[in-house]
């Protein structure tokens, strides 16, 4: 499967380290392939021609770009599983996506919780149905709020610089240079991004979470008197016990399309410099797209009925 990811993206124009010929070995005329040659010869043949189709001029340069970010995000998610991560990479990408990118969470989460209550809990003030202003918030904090949000801070904050930061070295031949190193592009550039952001976007959403129920709960109380004890109970009583862990894997998937369509966009920029700019705005713009439509699904698989 290696083999055949490596050929896709190789027809797609990214770079793979060259690998030494190797003498064919002789078989006799009767001997028949093992099933696990003839899975391989498969995948690798799927691989080609997927990768020939994509590269097809009918097809708009957006979608055989997303095909190519698809091929990428698969031999990173298999460079993952063999555990092919650079230690050092990722702990600066970490950082990237974590520490680097809280105080716009932080700033967010506390005012979006604030004017949920602004909006929200007046109303629910003036009919007389105080007590569910925590539990209106809570629900939709962890249901659709704080993932999505997170996603879309991430987006502006991370994204917009793995896109930049690849699509740089690609136009100024960084890329080709370490295939001649013998150095596998995407395990040394987009794993430990990929990889990152799968950790910290669930650690970010869970921040931001917290950050907004707790803004939710002093401005209750202090624009409307709502005792702080009420705000919690109206909490636990509304929210399921499974609504953080699927607002988690919201996070999760949301950070790993942010990763893989930013590397993507980043790999395949074309041209010289001012090219840059255009990938990253439209690596933006796919991520948002995607995030969308990704949202929608997992919301019905989630909490649909």
């Amino acid at each position: 499967m290696k083999m055949a990811w490596s050929r896709g993206l190789r027809a797609m124009g990214i770079g793979q380290p060259p690998t030494r010929p190797q003498a064919p070995q002789e078989t006799s005329a009767g001997e028949a392939p093992t099933g696990r040659k003839r899975l391989g010869r498969a995948a690798t043949a799927r691989a080609d021609q997927l990768a020939a189709k994509l590269q097809s001029p009918r097809l708009p340069r957006w979608l055989r770009r997303l095909g190519a970010s698809l091929l990428i995000g698969g031999q990173s998610v298999s460079a993952i599983a063999r555990l092919r991560i650079g230690r050092q990479d990722l702990i600066q990408e970490l950082l990237e996506a974590g520490p680097g990118s809280f105080l716009i969470v932080l700033i967010t989460a506390l005012a979006s919780g604030t004017v949920f209550n602004i909006q929200v809990a007046a109303e629910l003030s003036k009919q007389g149905a105080s007590a569910a202003i925590g539990g209106l918030l809570a629900l939709g904090l962890s249901r659709e709020i704080a993932p999505l949000l997170t996603a879309t801070l991430l987006t502006g904050k991370v994204a917009t610089a793995y896109a930049a930061q690849l699509g740089t070295m690609k136009v100024t031949e960084q890329i080709d240079a370490i295939t001649m190193l013998r150095t596998d592009p995407v395990e040394y550039l987009v794993v430990p991004r990929v990889l990152a952001m799968v950790i910290m976007a669930p650690v970010q959403c869970l921040v931001f979470f917290l950050l907004a129920i707790w803004s939710g709960q002093v401005s209750s109380t202090l624009l409307y008197g709502l005792p702080p004890s009420v705000f919690w109970n109206s909490m636990r009583t509304w929210m399921e016990p499974s609504d953080v862990p699927a607002m988690l894997f919201k996070a999760l998937v949301f950070g790993l399309l942010i990763a893989v369509l930013a590397c993507g966009w980043g790999l395949t920029t074309r041209g010289g410099p001012k090219e840059v700019g255009s990938s990253t705005t439209g690596a933006v713009v796919m991520i948002l797209v995607a995030v969308a439509l990704m949202d929608v699904v997992l919301t019905q698989i989630l909490f649909g009925i």
